[in-house]
């Protein structure tokens, strides 16, 4: 079954680093870059421990204890969710727009609405905890608006691979010069 969340710029797989918009279907959302090792490993932990509670939940429904057995299979169920949507958390570019999916929710910016996409220096939260170290963002300037943060060099995608964080901040920056209109 293809995971089409989990593909990756063809860029990047080619070498080709001439070519900064490398898709035929400028149309469909694509996130540029690959999901990161820790994005990942969080996801695969996740999924394990459901495969765990929905096999409690078999035992339980072979006991006799249905409703015990509905609820593991309902957690279970939500373990699932919780993974997918994990997997999917990062930036999302197409001809539309910009697109930034947190895990609770998502934010679509189309891209006569932004101003600029930049790479700044400034503090970024370590792996999205509350505490905060000094590094690189990549935020979406948008006119009468704050600063929309993006990706940054220490979030689950990026933290300890600086290359990876240049290449998808130049190529979301790409998208956003290819298709933002020129301000004048």
């Amino acid at each position: 079954m293809p995971l089409p969340f989990l593909t990756a710029d063809r860029a990047f797989d080619t070498n080709a680093d001439d070519v900064a918009l490398p898709f035929d279907d400028h149309d469909r959302w694509r996130r540029p870059y690959r999901p990161g090792p820790w994005r990942v490993a969080a996801a695969a932990l996740l999924l394990l421990l459901a495969s765990f509670i929905l096999l409690a939940a078999m035992i339980i429904a072979f006991a006799g204890a249905l409703p015990g057995a509905a609820v593991c299979a309902g957690l279970g169920l939500v373990l699932i969710v919780a993974a997918l949507r994990l997997l999917r958390v990062g930036v999302w570019v197409s001809r539309h727009g910009l697109r930034r999916v947190g895990f609770f929710g998502t934010t679509t910016v189309p891209w006569n609405e932004a101003a600029d996409v930049r790479t700044v220096q400034q503090p970024v939260r370590w792996l999205g905890l509350p505490r905060t170290v000094q590094g690189q963002a990549l935020v979406l300037a948008r006119a009468g608006s704050e600063p929309l943060p993006l990706i940054t060099d220490h979030n689950a995608d990026f933290l300890a691979r600086v290359e990876a964080f240049d290449r998808a901040a130049d190529s979301v920056e790409a998208w956003g010069s290819e298709y933002r209109p020129v301000q004048a």
